[in-house]
């Protein structure tokens, strides 16, 4: 029984070692609020899918941190975002801007739907195209009559 119990308390011992670090409470409801405002509009450059409030990756937690010094220093949601745009380029935004750098990024989805569309389509129109029968002409009619009978004479 006293080396279950030793055990038991070695492993606890081993997981509280690994445990993290919680986040700090907010010093700052408002600079909070901001953040979360502003970070809902960033995009997580790790998971790519989530926002940036919503990532528990280290850089997403990095860039939190960075987010909230900008806002103590008295930026504007707008310099943030711009700071943010010219270290990390325009795919940090969740939302990117219409420009021609990310004009692919909007109408790609859409030319490869209609592209897609188009190849479906010529891919029907062949098979269509080479399943009907061509018609036969009288001599070739009269050969094809007499290989069938051929066939249905018995052997």
């Amino acid at each position: 029984m006293k080396v279950w119990l030793a055990l038991i308390l070695a492993l606890q011992c081993a997981l509280a070692s690994q445990a993290g670090e919680a986040p700090p409470l907010a010093e700052d409801p408002v600079v909070e609020q901001r953040l979360m405002v502003i970070s809902e509009e960033l995009r997580c450059l790790v998971c790519q899918n989530e926002t940036l409030a919503a990532s528990r990756a280290e850089l997403a937690q990095d860039l939190r941190r960075e987010v909230r010094n900008l806002i103590k220093e008295g930026k504007s949601d707008a310099q943030i975002k711009e700071f943010l745009v010219s270290r990390y380029g325009d795919f940090v935004l969740y939302r990117p801007p219409f420009n021609l750098k990310t004009l692919m990024l909007w109408f790609g989805p859409f030319l490869l739907l209609i592209v897609g569309v188009l190849v479906l389509m010529r891919l029907v129109r062949r098979n269509l195209r080479s399943a009907v029968p061509a018609a036969l002409d009288p001599e070739q009619r009269k050969k094809a009559l007499s290989l069938l009978k051929d066939t249905e004479t018995p052997s």
